[in-house]
């Protein structure tokens, strides 16, 4: 049998043998994924990383990936793994120090794609920074599973000052969100459904630790922040209700959206308030700072169309409203279930 060394970048494919604790799993470590993403602390192979953190608190998050397609406009399952990880921290208030990587991967699965999706995993997180420091690669059966799975979990510094919960929301504050909703799950729902449109769509997924950082650096009087991807923006503001109580008013016509993202909903029938997203978060911040976050936001290159969507009130039922563009109101509720199956 030829090794994958010989046939890669043709019709190389993984086999049971490189999740078998042996040399083919060897150098499928050593050629593929430490020669992606390379650093000192990976590069040792132990059981576990030693990182240094500067405060005394941390932050620790996981997730697990099991998009379809692996591959769509704008990003892949890498790309999510690492950003969702990375955001998830970030809203916390957390500077990321550390992410494990697990790999699920079917038999027949084509290593050349495999070399793709973990150069992605790798400038995502170039551009964060954060190193891939330690991590587990599995091989599963063909007809198992979908490909590749992807489980990350994260480790974040966080200062003593930093508190983002629901506690500190209160009425009057404006409610952010850094620029258009939608993009990610309308991107893969276009792609599983055939859909062109004369622009195309492309998921959102980035990376925001960077740009929340230079919000909490500046002293904004961040109440909350919280990443929209499940549930989307809806979810967000419900949660936000029932938690604390008080009610939210969004406007409509303050909601940014691509024109195409909006015409693939509206086509499918989603609302685009309850669309997942993978580089938007929904920030709760003291009126007082509203205009000088929204200025900030807008420097930042993941935050150039940012908007304040609308502000929190002592309404009472609590509930969440959208104040149309023709002046009505209809409450907003949370997505029953998931709208979208396996987009992240």
């Amino acid at each position: 049998m030829s090794t994958f060394a010989e046939t890669e970048p043709g019709d190389a494919r993984i086999v049971l043998a490189h999740g078998g604790g042996g040399a083919m799993m060897g150098r499928l470590i050593d050629d593929y994924i430490v020669a992606a993403l390379d650093n000192a602390t990976l590069r040792e192979l132990a059981d576990g990383a030693v990182l240094k953190n500067e405060s005394s608190r941390i932050v620790m998050t996981t997730d697990s990936f099991v998009v379809v397609p692996l591959e769509f406009p704008g990003g892949d399952i890498g790309r999510l793994a690492v950003c969702g990880t990375v955001n998830d921290l970030a809203v916390m208030g957390g500077r990321p120090i550390g992410l494990s990587l697990g790999l699920i991967i079917e038999e027949g699965f084509p290593l050349a794609r495999l070399r793709r999706i973990l150069d992605s995993i790798a400038a995502a997180a170039r551009e964060v920074p954060v190193d891939v420091v330690t991590g587990d690669t599995k091989v599963i059966e063909h007809g198992l599973g979908e490909g590749l799975l992807i489980n990350t979990a994260g480790v974040a510094s966080l200062d003593e000052n930093v508190h983002t919960g629901f506690d500190g929301i209160a009425p009057g504050d404006a409610i952010l969100v850094n620029g258009t909703i939608g993009d990610h799950g309308m991107a893969v729902m276009s792609v599983r459904n055939g859909l062109e449109f004369e622009t195309p769509i492309v998921s959102d997924a980035a990376p925001l630790a960077g740009m929340i950082q230079s919000l909490l650096r500046a002293g904004i009087g961040v109440r909350f922040m919280r990443d929209a991807t499940r549930g989307g923006v809806a979810g967000v503001l419900a949660d936000i209700s029932e938690r604390t109580g008080l009610s939210i008013e969004i406007h409509e016509d303050k909601l940014p959206c691509r024109p195409a993202t909006r015409a693939a909903a509206e086509m499918l029938g989603f609302d685009l308030l309850s669309v997942a997203n993978e580089g938007k978060v929904v920030i709760v911040v003291d009126p007082a700072d509203a205009d000088r976050a929204l200025a900030m936001l807008r420097e930042h290159k993941y935050g150039i169309e940012a908007s304040m969507i609308g502000k929190v009130t002592a309404g009472d039922p609590p509930l969440v409203e959208l104040v149309t563009e023709n002046g009505g109101r209809r409450i907003v509720q949370r997505p029953y279930g998931e709208e979208l199956p396996r987009i992240c």
